[in-house]
């Protein structure tokens, strides 16, 4: 990598860390845990509970993709759309830290962050992450 412009995508395939680090990060903080409500159109037994027509029900699924009783491995189970949104996020993520370094703002340090999650539909942080960006002099 040294002395490139930037980092191209086939420079990719030499990053490995870098995949790792970006599949557990979607594996243990999912964008959207929870589904978009569905309502149900009839009445419906299910495991022993019954739900009423027109029940507003929200699908949890981070859950269903972790349930052992449902999946073997299910740990190791993915997003069918991983396959196009990895290389967009790798190559960005690749391109920011090879032109940047990042340090925390105001004297702040890595034992300062909190990195706990906002409930809701989707998720984020609690309290935005802020770094500063330095241009890399190499």
């Amino acid at each position: 990598m040294a002395g490139k412009q930037k980092v191209e995508e086939d420079d990719l395939h030499q990053m490995h860390y870098l995949k790792c680090v970006i599949k557990e990060t979607l594996r243990l903080h999912p964008v959207a845990p929870l589904l978009a409500p569905k309502e149900s159109n009839t009445e419906v037994m299910l495991q022993g509970y019954s739900i009423p027509s027109k029940t507003r029900v929200i699908v949890n699924a981070w859950a269903i993709a972790r349930d052992p009783k449902s999946w073997e491995r299910p740990d190791e189970r993915a997003c069918p759309g991983i396959s196009f949104a990895i290389p967009t996020m790798e190559l960005s993520l690749a391109n920011l830290l090879y032109f940047f370094d990042w340090k925390m703002p105001d004297g702040l340090r890595g034992e300062d962050l909190d990195m706990s999650e906002a409930g809701g539909v989707t998720v984020g942080l609690r309290f935005p992450l802020r770094l500063v960006a330095m241009r890399h002099i190499s």
